[in-house]
Order: structure tokens, then sequence, then C-alpha cells
């Protein structure tokens, strides 16, 4: 059982996300696919993606080896961006101790990489930015406008409740929907593994709702930030990437389907070899498609070393926003759209 305690400066600083958080929607469906208690509605879609992982995502396995992931792993930044650079940023005292704890009762010892990352090496910090993103490639980037548009009814759901009915009514709401879950007064408890007392103390709270977790709320209580709960609030199925015909086929008609994907994954800076293992072409044809775009001033291209680096201009980004329509923008984005 978990009981928050809340002050009356803690009721006046809850929050609820107003946008989803790409990483923790990774953490808690990267949790979903170890449970196996549930393999008639998601043994399939389990299936699917551990079959479809990159193997750029492996050390993530080696970061939770165990039941419990390092708290620096929690971030709940609304971009994909502003979450891997949290995750750099993490204190390094903080980094250290998360590692130890959840190697603590591992029988195995952690792999060189790992004990690399403990003591604050970059190419180690790069395994992880990397793997987190392959990730988020695989496992969410073709749901993402579904979560979007979830976590937006979500969000006017719970601002419409605080309005008319103020915020302990609304959180007495949320705590309807969790098995077990009380709001008595100034404490809210749930069902959790463990028995644990959290005093806000003023620090306030965060509600963010998860649409590929099904179980009890998730607490993640790190030092000189608001306490934030991850509860679930999805229609307890698979997710299912949005039907096409609504997307960016009338844009694509105009400039060609990879010259698309090649404007879309560009919210974000990529080089040619990236975007030519991303969308599976020869580096050659990236070079050509990239070429033409940036003649039309849809992309800037900028040599850094060896690398060739080519990000969207703002020209770029109204053309698809505009001949996509939002919905388009950001299934075809995914990770890459809250990047910008």
């Amino acid at each position: 059982m978990i009981r928050i305690h809340f002050t009356a400066a803690d009721f006046a600083r809850v929050r609820f996300a107003p946008r989803p958080a790409p990483l923790q929607e990774l953490n808690v469906a990267l949790m979903k696919m170890c449970v196996r208690d549930d393999a008639l509605l998601f043994g399939r879609w389990r299936n699917r993606l551990l079959h479809s992982l990159p193997n750029a995502v492996l050390p993530l396995r080696d970061l939770v080896p165990a039941a419990e992931a390092p708290g620096f792993l929690d971030v709940f930044g609304d971009s994909l961006k502003e979450g891997l650079d949290t995750v750099r940023g993490s204190r390094p005292a903080l980094v250290r101790s998360e590692i130890e704890r959840v190697y603590a009762t591992h029988a195995a010892p952690a792999p060189p990489w790992v004990r690399d990352l403990h003591r604050g090496d970059a190419a180690a910090w790069q395994l992880v930015r990397r793997a987190q993103r392959a990730a988020f490639d695989t496992v969410l980037r073709p749901v993402w406008p579904v979560v979007q548009d979830l976590h937006q009814a979500e969000f006017t759901r719970h601002a419409l409740a605080v309005a008319e009915h103020g915020i302990g009514a609304a959180l007495a709401e949320l705590a309807a929907l969790a098995p077990g879950s009380q709001l008595r007064g100034d404490i809210w408890e749930f069902a959790a593994p463990g028995e644990r007392d959290i005093r806000l103390r003023g620090r306030g709270l965060l509600l963010v709702p998860t649409f590929h977790w099904t179980g009890h709320p998730l607490v993640a209580d790190l030092p000189a930030r608001p306490l934030a709960v991850t509860y679930p609030a999805g229609p307890g199925l698979p997710l299912q990437p949005a039907a096409p015909g609504s997307t960016d086929d009338a844009l694509a008609g105009v400039l060609g389907r990879t010259r698309v994907d090649i404007l879309l994954l560009l919210a974000d800076e990529h080089t040619t070899s990236e975007l030519a293992r991303r969308l599976h072409v020869s580096n050659a044809t990236v070079s050509a498609h990239t070429t033409a775009l940036r003649g039309a001033g849809l992309i800037t291209t900028v040599r850094a070393g060896r690398a060739v680096l080519h990000r969207r201009t703002a020209l770029g980004s109204l053309l698809v926003r505009r001949g996509s329509g939002a919905r388009g923008v950001r299934g075809a984005e995914g990770g890459a759209r809250e990047a910008d």
C-alpha cells in the first residue's frame, strides 16, 4: 500500500501532464512487455514487439536486470529530445546510487558498459540514448498519434472536472478508478507492492496517464522534483496504429513517399546514414532526395567532421503540417514531432 500525504500547498500544486511523456510511456510499455499474466489480450502484441526490437535496444535490458528500473530513467518531459536530454543530465550521484540499487539483489555482476556508465563514461551514455530512441521507434512511434489523442481526451476530462468541482473531487474520481484506491482527507492511498508513506511537504504532485499499463499506479519519487504518479487510463487493450488514408497521403502524392518520410524524420537532426537506416534505403538514395529537398528550401544540410547532418527548415515544417494535417504528422513522425 502506498499512502501519499498532502499539505494544503500540495493540493494547490497538483498538475495533470498536459501532453504525454514519450520516455515514461516507453518505460511502461516495456514493463508491459515483461508481464505474462494476460497473454490472451497482450500476447500477440508482446510477441510481435519482442521479435521486432533491434539489437540497439539491448542495453536497456542490462539497465533493468530485475523488475525495477533505475530511477534516473523516470523522466516526464513532453518531448522525446527533452526526455533524452534529461536522462543524460541526471546527477552522477543519482546514477551511481540507482545502478547500485538495481544490481544489489541481482546475482550476475553488472556488464562492463554499465560499470562505465556508473563512472560517467560518455560512450556508455550514448548507448543509453541510442537504445531509448530505438525502442521508441519500434514500440511507440506507430501508435504515437493514438497516444496523443487519448491523452488529450484524458487531460480535457480532468480539466473540466477540476473547473466544475475542484481538485479534491478530481482526485477522488481518479482514486475511484484504481482498485483499492481512496482519498481520505489529506491522504491518497492505493494498492501497490510494499508499504510506503510519502509526504509531499509542498513538492506537489504530477499526474501522468499511461495507455500501455493496466496495473497499479506507478510512483516516481526523486529528490527535488514533484512526486509523479503514472496511472492507467487506456482502453485495457493493445493500441493499434491509426488507419491510413487521412494522414500524409496527399503530400506524398506531390513530393513522393520517401521525401515526405525524410521531412517527417528531420524534425530532429539526422545524418545521411541514419536516414538510410531508418528508411531502409541506400545512402545514395537518401542523398538524391535530400539534394532535392534542400534545393526547395525544405531542409538544411551542414557538415560535421565526416558526417553530413540534415534538419528540416521552418518552411519544411509548415509544409508538413499543412499538407498532412495534425494527425498525419503525429502518425508518421511519432517521437520526432514532439521534439520540435
